[in-house]
């Protein structure tokens, strides 16, 4: 059975997601501030996180980017909740370390079956190798580290997870569509350039040469790339 924290800080949307959550199947532990939670979270160690935003004292944000500095929880995926519907505020939770998103008001069928897919996501896989290597970069999957010539890379959270999908994937090219539903785990809505500026302060970070290593395939999405081809690359 797995865990699930629940951070709400209004009391009739947190019992109300407990008591689906557990007429799913789920264990459920619900809080009201971020505090209470991260103090129990390490031992604990839930399988999934639902994060209200906008919290009393510590905000759901900066206790998401506390749980992914923890080695011992960092992998757990989380969900937000809230009320802000705005695009900026949506890129700003997902690229903070957020997995999903969702506005108020939503569905406990649509919660239940976002979860669902998360933890699929994170079901055991073949155990990652310690260092992932092209060219002139490397990437440590377990330590969620990169460095460029020795260089140690300072990546967001997405910017890491985005890298090294392309590296895992360097064999062939990557449509924009599969990035943004593995990475961001939403259907990309409107006219956003979230990939598109991700992408640029990869590249930034890279430097002029690591930065060559990512090509744009015209009309397509990305490609991850040590040696440079001259066809439809941008």
């Amino acid at each position: 059975m797995e865990l699930i924290y629940v951070i709400e800080d209004d009391d009739n949307i947190r019992d109300l997601i407990k008591i689906a959550l557990e007429g799913f199947g789920y264990q459920v532990k619900a809080f009201e501030t971020a505090e209470d939670a991260l103090q129990k979270i390490g031992a604990d160690k839930p399988d999934l996180g639902v994060f209200d935003l906008m919290l009393p004292g510590m905000d759901g944000l900066a206790a998401i980017r506390i749980i992914r500095r923890n080695p011992d929880i960092r992998e757990m995926p989380i969900i937000v909740l809230t009320a802000k519907d705005k695009e900026l505020d949506k890129v700003i939770g997902l690229d903070g370390g957020a997995d999903d998103y969702m506005t108020k008001p939503f569905g406990v069928l649509e919660l239940a079956a976002r979860i669902r897919l998360q933890l699929r996501k994170r079901a055991p896989k073949e155990a990652a190798k310690d260092v992932l290597a092209a060219g002139q970069l490397k990437m440590s999957p377990k330590t969620r580290e990169a460095w460029f010539r020795e260089r140690l890379l300072e990546l967001t959270y997405k910017e890491y997870e985005l890298l090294l999908y392309l590296l895992e994937n360097q064999a062939r090219v990557v449509s924009r569509e599969e990035l943004l539903n593995n990475i961001w785990g939403y259907e990309y809505d409107g006219e956003s350039r979230t990939l598109d500026m991700h992408i640029r302060t990869l590249r930034q970070k890279l430097g002029e040469e690591g930065g060559d290593y990512i090509k744009t395939i015209r009309g397509v999405g990305y490609r991850f790339r040590v040696t440079a081809s001259p066809e439809n690359e941008g």
